[in-house]
């Protein structure tokens, strides 16, 4: 009875462990891949499962988060014949845990290997400088490529990286040497533009400086031309106010040439040393001298 007893002990503890565990809890971003009797069943998502013993085994865990292979350098050679190392990232995720879990034998083998017979079929058309300046190009031709032979896997491949590009030794000196040159000559040049700017300022400033005194002579002498004009008609203003006056007050033949009398005496000015004086006037300057004379005697 006692062995009985113990009997029945060991079967139902094992019938425990066998249910514990048959419990499954799927985590988040987890899924496991169900076979019965060896025959693909279900794909558990997140939560509690029963499995049942004996019948149904969990095939294969499948995380879904995005994930990210590094692969070290891989030799390639472009279509100039240069021979480069580039190593690559790609960045993917599992969609379908099913056909990845039976699309391919070892997928990651299968990623690594695609991914660099890909990369070497894309750099194999190109030559040295265009790899060197195509990164952009060569990420999308590769992701797509990658996305399209791997989507039968249950995988989507959602970005691919070209981390370093290493030309041969000769090549990076040649390229150093090519972009120092390139460094020296834009050096020049910007200074050639700097030095060329400047002249153009100060020959700017001359002609500006040029046309300010030109303009300044040219209102000067506007202003003595209008002085003067000023004054000519100032003068030949005085001298039609003093005939209108003399017109007005009707002088006789003295006064008239009296006045003449005093216009030769204003035009010699005592710088003429020869004058022509007519006649009449003569008398008349006699008479008036005369006159003089007797008021002085007197």
């Amino acid at each position: 009875m006692p062995g009985g007893i113990i009997a029945i002990a060991i079967i139902v503890l094992l019938a425990l462990i066998i249910i514990a565990r048959s419990i499954h809890v799927v985590q988040q971003s987890k899924a496991y891949v169900i076979e019965r009797l060896g025959k693909f069943s279900a794909v558990w998502g997140v939560g509690i499962h029963f499995k049942i013993p004996f019948f149904e085994r969990v095939a294969k865990k499948v995380s879904l988060k995005e994930q990210v292979l590094d692969y070290p350098p891989q030799p390639v050679i472009t279509k100039d014949n240069v021979t480069m190392q580039i190593d690559t990232v790609v960045y993917f995720q599992i969609t379908d845990p099913k056909l990845y879990t039976y699309g391919v034998e070892y997928p990651m083998v299968a990623m690594e290997t695609l991914t660099a017979t890909t990369l070497r079929n894309i750099i194999g058309d190109l030559e040295l400088d265009e790899t060197l300046t195509s990164r952009d190009v060569i990420n999308t031709k590769m992701r797509a490529i990658l996305d399209e032979v791997t989507d039968p896997w249950g995988i989507k491949v959602n970005r691919v990286e070209l981390k370093n590009i290493l030309p041969p030794a000769d090549i990076q000196n040649s390229m150093e040497k090519q972009m120092k040159a390139e460094r020296d000559r834009r050096q020049a040049i910007l200074q050639a533009e700097g030095t060329k700017h400047s002249q153009i300022l100060i020959a700017e400033g001359e002609k500006e400086s040029a046309i300010l005194r030109a303009d300044a002579e040219k209102q000067a002498a506007i202003l003595r031309a209008e002085g003067e004009a000023q004054a000519i008609l100032a003068v030949q203003k005085a001298l039609a106010d003093s005939m209108k006056l003399l017109n007005e007050a009707a002088p006789n033949d003295q006064v008239v040439k009296l006045k003449a009398l005093e216009a030769m005496q204003k035009v010699a000015d005592g710088k003429a040393t020869k004058i022509i004086i007519p006649s009449e006037i003569q008398g008349l300057a006699g008479l008036a001298a005369g006159l003089v004379e007797t008021a002085k005697s007197e």
